[in-house]
């Protein structure tokens, strides 16, 4: 039923301003507008809206993440911005916080200024299932 509309994104913000400087000025995201409530900002093509809801607790777990081509170049540009990969001690993780996964997937955790855990993600190539093509009935 939802598969051709538009799918965004939220993460939640106790201070609209300092989210907006992290994600347009760290991250680089382009923002589409902010309101009172919420910056939109867009990532290939999605819509993030970083909401404002006050004081609450940020999830241990990771609540928005990036597939990227190349995450040792992805990291490189981030820590050469600020970001601090997080570290868990998990075997195969690396000194840069990148940690391989049994099957080959690289991901690698950092926080955003309130806590929330992102992530970037190289899936192997082999693992990856091809997008779903249209059919010539639109389909």
């Amino acid at each position: 039923m939802l598969t051709r509309n538009r799918i965004m994104a939220f993460v939640p913000s106790a201070d609209l301003g300092r989210s907006r400087g992290f994600y347009e000025g760290t991250l680089g995201m382009r923002v589409l507008y902010q309101d009172g409530f919420a910056v939109a900002l867009t990532s290939g093509g999605i819509m993030i809206r970083v909401t404002q809801v006050g004081k609450f607790t940020p999830q241990k777990f990771t609540v928005f993440g990036w597939e990227v081509a190349n995450i040792e170049q992805a990291v490189a540009k981030l820590l050469a911005r600020g970001i601090v990969f997080n570290q868990y001690g998990m075997p195969g993780q690396d000194e840069q916080g990148i940690w391989t996964a049994p099957g080959g997937a690289k991901v690698a955790w950092f926080n955003d200024p309130d806590g929330n855990v992102l992530s970037l993600t190289r899936f192997p190539t082999k693992s990856r299932k091809p997008r779903a093509r249209k059919t010539s009935a639109g389909q």
